[in-house]
């Protein structure tokens, strides 16, 4: 037996007993006739105490041998402490050390291996299975598998099955770029990895599961962004015989579930919102309700006068910032410089200050008066102590410039609290999403969500103006699911593949493994899927996915740890069939 106890496990009703304990090193303090040594686990820390008086000399001469790291087993008996540490559930007790044994020895760690530790980033990723002993790391991922196991038992408990789908399918072109494996069996032919199981799920509905679920792992091979991961994981859900509301309602109950089991919140019903109005709104389709700043937009009250910068804009647009009349004019170039940046690409800004006496103050006085800067106030809400900043241009351009500042100002202001949770339903999405380079159409969502009841015979005249049978899940600003009410027959599916452009054959080689399944009696379906990194992320009060992943990749897609990606040798690829021109 390693031990009969954990390190976090014992306490003064233990005094007196023998125990044994194992563990990590996690300091020493050697003062020669004593040594106090502080052993971690999983579960806490014991402080283990060695006495030349008390303790065997053999066994004092292998705790001054101690190093941080060191793996080891004691036993001894269970004492009070003398100086007692509040500040640890351990803190009443040590453990006078009887025997000791160095289970291995470690070479000094590159960082310490402590909640506030010395290592930056890049150093932690390449020895992350140490990183993995600190606290707020081991933490967060025994959180992220207690997010997990409520999402099981929930969807169990709601008659939901949990089936695997195949990791190995074939590519589409749809969506992201896929991870390719080429297959040794089969020269010149190639499996990939699943950017979601979207088909296999609906296939599922077809085969009467009737309610499926999956934990699954997902792989996209897009260009990466600072919080975004080549292999996500996803909480894959699909429902047979629904409509819309039953998707909202189940999953509605399933976020309020994870909240209040969770995090101790009560959530009630969720607001709904349509994909338009969160755009003229908020500039995005994951709009953070937590605080106002609501978009006015200021064509009509700023487009009459000789200011033509405004005049030759598609949209002028502007936000109320409460109490932001106290920025200095240092404070507003700032923020100006700011909208100026690449990641924002705005050309300028325009700004109008409202006075505690009811009058304005604007950086473009010379061409509107009190009563033009009363209306920019109306329309964006502002009132008394209040500053307005007002954005122009292309509408679509604008609006995500003018969206980023009040993300920005929100942080600033602390707007967005970590504890608050305000969930949202972004629904009636476009169906379909104009590439302007290429002028062609693509499902914003994916090729078979269904078109709003009676819209399916717009495709063909007003394509850009067919709603989507389409719904996002946000959550504090950030979207933690998405998913539709499927196309279940083949006509349709077929008339939606050609408004993407596929010809009947290259619509019939890609997917008439469904459509050929649609024709035996597809029941009504429609699914979502929650992205479970970003929602452990956020239910655990952080931004950052990668904290909650045990082994993360970094910005650019590899794994520092293991060196991956990495070439293969000759052999490898000759077995493969592939040949690479280096």
């Amino acid at each position: 037996m390693y031990r009969s106890h954990t390190n976090g496990e014992l306490r003064e009703s233990h005094v007196g007993q023998q125990v044994t304990l194992a563990g990590w090193v996690q300091k020493t303090r050697d003062k020669g006739f004593i040594v106090w040594v502080d052993l971690r686990d999983r579960y806490g820390i014991t402080q283990l105490v060695f006495d030349e008086e008390r303790t065997p000399k053999e066994m004092m001469e292998t705790a001054s041998r101690l190093g941080r790291e060191f793996v080891v087993q004691v036993s001894g008996e269970v004492i009070e402490r003398e100086s007692k540490n509040p500040n640890i559930p351990t803190g009443a007790i040590e453990i006078l050390v009887k025997e000791v044994a160095i289970l291995n020895q470690s070479l000094t760690p590159p960082f310490t291996i402590e909640d506030e530790t010395d290592g930056g980033e890049d150093l932690r990723m390449k020895y992350r299975y140490l990183d993995i002993r600190r606290n707020p790391v081991r933490e967060n991922l025994v959180f992220r598998h207690k997010v997990t196991m409520a999402v099981r038992n929930y969807l169990s408990e709601k008659d939901f099955v949990e089936v695997e789908t195949p990791y190995l399918i074939k590519s589409t072109p749809e969506g992201a770029r896929d991870f390719v494996v080429p297959s040794r069996m089969n020269e010149g032919q190639f499996y990939a990895l699943p950017q979601s199981p979207q088909t296999f799920k609906q296939l599922l509905m077809v085969g009467g599961m009737d309610k499926y679920f999956q934990i699954v792992k997902c792989f996209r091979d897009e260009d990466l962004r600072a919080d975004r991961q080549p292999e996500f994981t996803q909480i894959d859900c699909e429902m047979a015989f629904i409509e819309q509301e039953d998707i909202l309602n189940t999953f509605e109950g399933l976020t309020r579930h994870l909240l209040k089991e969770i995090n101790g919140v009560e959530i009630g019903e969720f607001p709904r919102m349509q994909y338009d109005d969160a755009m003229r709104l908020y500039g995005n389709d994951k709009p953070d309700i937590r605080f106002g700043m609501e978009f006015g937009e200021l064509n009509e009250v700023a487009q009459h006068k000789d200011f033509n910068v405004f005049n030759k804009a598609e949209l002028v647009v502007g936000i109320a910032v409460p109490g932001g009349n106290k920025y200095t004019r240092k404070e507003i170039d700032k923020l100006i410089d700011w909208v100026k940046r690449p990641q924002v690409g705005a050309l300028g800004m325009v700004y109008c200050r409202v006075n505690e006496d009811g009058t304005y103050k604007s950086s473009v006085d010379k061409f509107y008066d009190q009563e033009d800067l009363a209306s920019w106030a109306e329309v964006t809400g502002a009132e008394r102590g209040d500053i307005v900043f007002v954005l122009s241009g292309e509408t679509n351009k604008t609006r995500a410039q003018l969206s980023a500042l009040r993300m920005e100002l929100a942080e600033r202001m602390g707007l967005r609290r970590a504890d608050e949770f305000a969930p949202l339903w972004v629904v009636d999405f476009p169906l379909l999403e104009l590439d302007e380079e290429t002028g062609h159409y693509h499902a914003m969502h994916h090729p078979f969500t269904s078109p709003k009841p009676g819209q399916l015979e717009l495709l063909d005249t007003k394509p850009d103006e067919v709603k989507a049978n389409a719904y996002d899940l946000v959550l504090n600003g950030n979207e933690i699911g998405g998913g539709s009410i499927r196309i279940h027959d083949k006509k349709t599916q077929a008339i939606m593949l050609k408004h993407l452009g596929f010809s009947e054959e290259e619509a019939k080689a890609q997917f008439g493994f469904l459509m050929d399944a649609f024709e035996y009696g597809a029941p009504p379906h429609g699914g979502i899927a929650f992205g479970l990194d970003r929602l452990v992320a956020i239910l655990g009060g952080q931004e950052t996915i990668r904290d909650f992943i045990a082994f993360p990749k970094n910005n650019a897609g590899r794994d520092v740890m293991i060196d991956a990606p990495a070439p293969l040798d000759q052999e490898q690829l000759q077995e493969l069939n592939l040949k690479l021109d280096l």
